[in-house]
């Protein structure tokens, strides 16, 4: 257990909003570089696959240190790793505003994801020593998953306001004053914890554990990309799924593994894991491409694209703070399970989007999604919470950060190259253009729409039609399979929380009663999703 001192309830609270400053800012990086994908690519010039990186190198390299910092995390300090991290997140936001070219944008934002990674898992597992009652805990919890949703949905609106004044750094710039904040407060505020007997840091399975997922991830994005005829797609792909492999035996053969691999015999473990890990990847990859269709399609200034997405915050604000008492009632079978069919059923109503489609489908289609992503989100992390012992809680805490990363970079990845690859092959190039206008225009519809403002009435028409006809079939194919994905992702919950929601929740323990200690934490059904 955590040697984390009494606090009061005021400490408790103020310490509260801290960590949620942290986790908003993290969130918030993950999509406000969405509505300034067109700016970039008219300042930077980026390829189609650097375009690509630049949106998911930060969720690449999150997710694959995220299992790693958090158990860091349990052994040095959660609330060391935060300050830690929050400090390198502004550096690295110093260093992405001022990129000079793709690939420096690509390298900050993959530093980034690095410091990301300290924050992150810190946040969810400090709220487990803050709160050890059940039921403060679980409206702890429903506002920690209302920050980070709502962070993710907030970006293109941050984005949006940034720049219709600013260039497109500036949303990088905005972490700075933010994160100063945040080392102050969080210096001043937050206790201390740790596991006191936490055992070594394993090294060499950090080692794996990253190689994996980065490995699996890039075939899944160049593989939707290229096909997987490239010799590179299965060879990575096989290379990483070893490289996952050999973590998993590590884990069962370590006498204190990195992550304790058996938490996922807990069906309440993994179908938290699944749900938070598919619902992400519909949630990001639908804001990365309606953001550009907003823009490029429809003509929306970037102010006015992330009014469009504003739909999606507030759904995911009043989702998150809404968990607890929706899973009191109905169950977290239900409520889980209800919430990824709708996020299905709303990113499947994308496959009949066109140039031309009302308003009205897109604000009802954000609205659910957010809601939905807000449930889903919060649910999962309460339910990994309570899977785990509590000294274990920053690894298992940074098991639900996986998810939600590795969703968020498997959505940008699978979508984004799905809507590429549909786009390049159906863009039709007028006769008059040059071999060299062609190779552009195919990279990515930002590039098309940059290329036709240099060439002559008569060749930029039909360009522009074509590429945007292009771009919105390949939304189209792109929303049915997020929506399928979800789908899929709502059926398997039903099943692996088959018996596990009990109709009433127990009693929370008191804080220093006569029970065994930890039994609080460690309750089979825990407030929020009893």
């Amino acid at each position: 257990m955590s040697s984390t001192p009494v606090l009061t309830v005021r400490q408790r609270w103020t310490g509260l909003a801290v960590l949620v400053l942290a986790v908003t800012v993290v969130a918030l990086d993950a999509t406000v570089l969405s509505l300034a994908i067109p700016s970039i690519s008219e300042t930077l010039r980026p390829s189609g696959t650097q375009l690509l990186w630049i949106g998911d190198s930060y969720s690449f390299v999150l997710a694959g240190l995220l299992v790693s910092m958090g158990a860091l995390s349990d052994r040095i300090g959660r609330k060391k790793l935060l300050l830690t991290g929050a400090a390198a997140f502004g550096a690295a936001s110093l260093l992405a505003a001022y990129a000079p070219g793709p690939g420096w944008l690509i390298l900050a934002r993959a530093l980034l994801g690095v410091a990301g990674a300290t924050i992150m898992p810190s946040t969810l597992s400090l709220i487990r020593s803050l709160f050890p009652d059940d039921r403060e805990r679980a409206t702890a919890i429903g506002i920690w998953g209302a920050a980070a949703t709502a962070g993710a949905a907030l970006g293109p609106v941050v984005g949006g306001v940034l720049l219709e004044h600013f260039w497109w750094g500036s949303v990088f710039l905005l972490n700075i004053p933010v994160l100063l904040l945040l080392l102050v407060l969080g210096a001043w505020l937050l206790p201390e914890s740790k596991d006191p007997e936490p055992g070594r840091w394993d090294v060499l399975s950090v080692g794996l554990s990253m190689a994996g997922v980065i490995g699996v991830v890039y075939a899944v994005k160049e593989g939707a990309a290229h096909g997987v005829a490239r010799w590179d797609v299965p060879v990575t792909f096989l290379l990483g799924a070893a490289a996952l492999t050999l973590f998993v035996r590590r884990q069962l053969r370590l006498e204190t593994p990195l992550l304790d691999v058996r938490l996922f015999r807990d069906r309440r473990f993994t179908a938290a894991v699944t749900a938070s890990l598919i619902s992400l990847v519909g949630l990001s990859g639908v804001i990365f491409v309606v953001s550009q269709y907003l823009q490029l399609v429809r003509g929306y200034e970037p102010l006015q694209a992330g009014l469009a997405e504003l739909p999606a915050f507030a759904g995911s604000v009043a989702g998150g703070l809404l968990t607890a008492r929706i899973a009191r009632r109905f169950g977290a079978r239900k409520a889980l399970t209800v919430s990824l069919l709708a996020m299905g059923l709303a990113a499947g109503a994308l496959g009949w989007l066109q140039q031309d489609t009302t308003y009205l489908l897109l604000a009802v289609s954000f609205l659910i999604t957010g809601t939905a992503e807000g449930v889903v989100y919060t649910l999962g992390a309460d339910l990994v919470l309570s899977a785990a012992p509590a000294d274990k809680a920053g690894a298992a805490s940074a098991v639900s950060e996986t998810a939600y990363e590795l969703g968020t970079a498997l959505g940008i990845a699978l979508v984004g190259s799905v809507v590429g690859s549909i786009y390049a092959g159906g863009l039709a190039v007028p006769a008059g253009a040059s071999p060299e206008v062609a190779a552009r225009a195919g990279e990515s519809l930002g590039a098309a729409v940059e290329t036709a403002n240099g060439l002559s009435p008569d060749v930029a028409q039909p360009l522009l039609a074509s590429a945007k006809d292009a771009f919105v079939h390949g939304m189209n194919s792109a929303g049915l399979l997020a929506g399928v994905l979800l789908v899929g992702a709502g059926v398997l919950a039903w099943l692996l929380l088959r018996g596990l929601s009990a109709p009433t929740a127990p009693e929370p323990v008191a804080v220093g009663g006569p029970e065994e200690p930890g039994r609080a934490e460690r309750a089979e059904q825990p407030q929020l999703h009893a």
